[in-house]
């Protein structure tokens, strides 16, 4: 049966770090407290991949990782240590390539093909010419001067025929085949070959979608290839006059461009991508197509080893990437729960500020965004960001209103990167005004507009309605509803009956297929304008606090109170006691501790004042023009504080992607060198400067114990609040990375296990404690915590558990607004401080009740009795406190 984690481990498996790999940390990571190991997605997904979200096969482990064999070695290893699986799973999309046999099958016979049903391709498109064909966007210019190039072949290897792009390679249309083979039969007086070609141009249409006669037309098509093959094999001088015949097909540009038009797919150039793709993407990825999970044969198919290793014990639970990705989330969950009704099962569901996960989704949780960002928001002072705003404002002349910048940026995604996707929704909502007389007078360029408006408008990533099952939920109409009304008030001069019609449509007041089939693809549609409008968008570009540009957060919002952190983690409590918990993953653009340290800012927004205006003048003649922009320059400061010290490449790098990400002076698909130039030589120039660096640095050191302080609090937190904590590797040492790939840098485990080595024969709690301001020291103190309140839970699991009650303790004092204490089944306290730069050294005559009785805080061994307890008491010896009340 599979066990619910008491604490999990992120691993990154790629080439570089194998099955054989995890295998040898485990020990490792058994001695820290570890009861699961939680790997990234491991089926086989393209070569060279360095997440493995982008599979091609769900049949079989990843061979780059040790295949089949490796696998088992890796979870045998596991089980003498008796440590348990989880592992991510990616439902919503697969990639695209010649390694993925479904999807070459699909552009090989387009619909006709055994697995068109399983991708979400539109192969009835509004424009002509990509009616059955699916466009494939990889050409550098336009399709002519590609093919006039010489740089679009046919090629024949001897047992199979392929388009050949560069280092792109495409299936040939059996039917296609057919005036190709028939000439090389002549050149060979071969009759069997003119049988073979004819066999060919028999074959059915590939327009054909039943599912039956589809698996005729694959056995009749894999009859006449085996012929060929045998008849090549047996006669040379045929597969000679087949290479003669496509040698003389790609020096005649008209033929060639009549065998490709033949073909269900369409080479075009890349740009077209933007506006005129006909399948679902993951967010813009073109390499990444959604599957249609919602059909049973398709989520059992590529299910199988997954539901087969949770059947047998192999894992114990999945945490299943991007849901909201999928046309009926809640279906899909209730798929899973049924093939797994014992597996811990998380989603990653980005949740915003205020919203709570469906209790109707049969899960125990989230991937844990949400609990990160009540962390985050609890860490900053109110005040300070509301002086922040002001400084922001003066510096940059940057807008300050974030969500006035997210509404932007939304809709500009929506223009250019998701164009296709609102042309194909814009399409299906003209069909459904065609339909009714009172509507069809609605343009297509209205429609567009109108709906890029709504979309943008939600505040959430998406709702939940399905015409289907006749489920809307209340909470599903306010937002449609504040959603159009929005989108109403911001386009006048569009007709408003338009926008009642969405919203009518939306809230199923106007029923049918296609309103029921558009209402289902807004709703995926939105999340993904969130994804890239917001989380890759405007949250490089609204930089008042970048520490709060966060997955799943509002960086607009001032704070959070100690009575609404309790409140969150007692709604978590009662309703998803066992969701995840954590505070950096393979997604955050920052890691744990650089938010943490960047929280401090908000604790002396006039030293960063000063110091802000200091390092632009003194770094003024490092720029070249208006190179960087002032934007981009504080962001860039505010990055150097979190992340130092920093190698110049590191943060050369990551400076590069996160302009390219604001898509205000530079962009991936625009690239302004002369921006890029300047930028980089402007990073090179102050890191070359020793005033600066002197400057920065001292500002570091002023700053550097309390961010740790919050580093260990927000940790503690981690590991004792309502949830499953999860550890992204490395994470247990002071962890500086930034967004990724650089926070998928090599782990130095040999690192750790000394530290975990020297913890485990015993240090005296005063040598980690001065440990905190080093800033030499590795994070012996952050592995402390988490080693004692990880070994703590395996020791009293009873105590965190589902049932495990979650009672705040109460403060008193002037300031109790600096600290945070909560109880765990009335046996486990966790106090911690927070804005301890403000607090200074004193807590003056602040107090917390700790029910009756002897305890003993496992941080630091001290005993402590119950009662009315002075804060400074508690925390005199390290800056946080676990205890745990003793036996009677």
């Amino acid at each position: 049966m599979p066990q619910i984690p008491l604490s999990t481990y992120r691993l990154q498996l790629h080439a570089g770090f194998t099955f054989k790999d995890a295998a040898g940390v485990a020990d490792y990571l058994k001695r820290l407290g570890i009861s699961h190991v939680y790997c990234s997605p491991y089926l086989q997904a393209i070569p060279g991949s360095t997440h493995g979200y982008d599979v091609v096969d769900p049949e079989k482990p990843n061979e780059e990782l040790g295949g089949e064999e490796g696998h088992s070695r890796f979870c045998q290893r596991l089980k003498e240590l008796e440590l348990g699986q989880v592992l991510d799973i990616v439902p919503n999309h697969m990639a695209l390539g010649q390694q993925n046999r479904y999807w070459w099958d699909v552009i090989e016979n387009g619909p006709s093909s055994r697995y068109a049903t399983w991708f979400d391709i539109d192969w009835q498109s509004a424009e002509v010419k990509l009616q059955n064909k699916v466009l494939i966007p990889v050409l550098g210019d336009q399709y002519g001067r590609e093919l006039s190039a010489g740089r679009i072949k046919l090629e024949y290897t001897g047992d199979r025929f392929q388009v050949r792009y560069s280092d792109n390679l495409f299936p040939v249309a059996p039917r296609s085949l057919s005036n190709l083979l028939s000439k090389a039969a002549e050149y060979a007086h071969s009759d069997t070959l003119h049988f073979i070609a004819g066999s060919f141009a028999r074959l059915p249409s590939p327009e054909l979608s039943n599912r039956g006669d589809a698996s005729a037309r694959h056995r009749d098509k894999t009859v006449i290839y085996r012929m060929l093959k045998q008849l090549c094999k047996e006669q040379p001088e045929v597969s000679a006059a087949i290479s003669r015949g496509v040698d003389e097909l790609n020096h005649e540009m008209d033929a060639l461009d009549e065998v490709l038009n033949q073909q269900s797919y369409r080479l075009a150039y890349w740009r077209t991508a933007d506006q005129e793709l006909g399948y679902r993407r993951f967010f813009d990825v073109n390499t990444l197509i959604g599957l249609r999970m919602e059909r049973e044969h398709v989520f059992e198919a590529t299910h199988c080893r997954i539901l087969q290793w949770l059947e047998n014990g192999v894992l114990d639970g999945v945490r299943v990437d991007h849901p909201d990705g999928l046309r009926d989330p809640q279906q899909y969950f209730e798929r899973l729960r049924k093939r797994a009704p014992e597996a811990w099962i998380v989603g990653e569901k980005i949740l915003e500020p205020g919203e709570f996960l469906r209790d109707s989704w049969p899960i125990q949780g989230t991937s844990g965004y949400d609990f990160m960002n009540v962390c985050n928001r609890f860490l900053v002072h109110g005040e300070g960001l509301t002086e922040l705003t002001k400084i922001y404002s003066e510096f940059t002349g940057e807008p300050v209103d974030f969500a006035e910048v997210a509404q932007q940026k939304k809709q500009m995604v929506e223009q250019e990167a998701l164009g296709s996707d609102i042309n194909r929704l814009a399409s299906l909502f003209v069909e459904i005004c065609e339909s009714n007389r009172d509507r069809r007078d609605y343009t297509r360029a209205e429609i567009r507009r109108a709906l890029r408006e709504v979309a943008s408008s939600f505040p959430v990533y998406r709702t939940y309605v399905v015409a289907d099952r006749d489920r809307i939920l209340d909470e599903d109409r306010l937002y449609i509803d504040n959603a159009v009304a929005m989108a109403k008030a911001r386009r006048q001069d569009l007709d408003a009956g338009l926008f009642d019609f969405i919203a009518d449509v939306l809230t199923l007041r106007v029923r049918g297929k296609m309103e029921g089939e558009f209402l289902m693809r807004l709703q995926q549609f939105t999340s993904t304008v969130m994804a890239k409008g917001v989380e890759d968008t405007a949250f490089y570009c609204f930089n008042r606090m970048v520490g709060l540009n966060e997955v799943g957060n509002n960086p607009g919002l001032d704070g959070m109170s100690v009575e609404a952190f309790h409140d969150y983690f007692a709604k978590m409590q009662a309703t998803h006691p066992l969701t995840m918990t954590t505070l950096s993953t393979h997604d955050t653009k920052r890691a744990d501790d650089v938010r943490a340290r960047l929280a401090t800012i908000t604790e002396i927004p006039g030293r960063w004042r000063s110091a802000l205006n200091r390092w632009s003048r003194m770094n003024a003649r490092f720029r070249k023009g208006s190179h960087p922009d002032r934007n981009t320059e504080y962001f860039l400061y505010q990055t150097l504080i979190g992340a130092w010290p920093i190698a110049k490449d590191r943060l050369i790098a990551y400076m590069e992607k996160a302009a390219r990400e604001a898509k205000q002076q530079t962009s991936w698909t625009q690239q302004n060198k002369e921006f890029e130039d300047a930028l980089r030589n402007f990073i090179e120039r102050i890191l070359d400067s020793a005033e600066f660096i002197a400057e920065l640095e001292k500002f570091v050191e002023r700053v550097l114990s309390a961010g740790r302080v919050n580093s260990l609090a927000q940790t503690l937190v981690k590991c004792t609040a309502p949830g499953v904590p999860d550890t992204y590797q490395g994470g247990e040492l002071w962890n500086h990375s930034l967004v990724d790939p650089d926070n998928r840098r090599p782990v130095d485990y040999d690192e750790r296990r000394s530290i975990l080595s020297k913890l485990e024969k015993g240090v005296d709690v005063k040598e980690i404690l001065s440990r905190i301001g080093s800033s030499v020291d590795k994070g012996m103190p952050k592995m402390w915590v988490i080693h004692n309140a990880l070994s703590l839970r395996c020791k009293h699991p009873e105590c965190f558990g589902a049932d495990a009650a979650y009672t705040p303790l109460a403060a008193e004092g002037h300031r109790r607004e600096h600290v945070v204490g909560y109880l765990r089944a009335d046996r486990v306290a966790t106090i911690v401080p927070r804005w301890t730069l403000k607090l200074g050294d004193s807590w003056a005559s602040t107090t917390l009740e700790l029910p009756q009785g002897s305890w003993k805080n496992v941080l630091t061994g001290d005993g402590v009795k119950g009662g009315r307890m002075r804060v400074q008491a508690l925390l005199q010896h390290f800056p946080v406190a676990l205890l745990i009340k003793e036996a009677e």
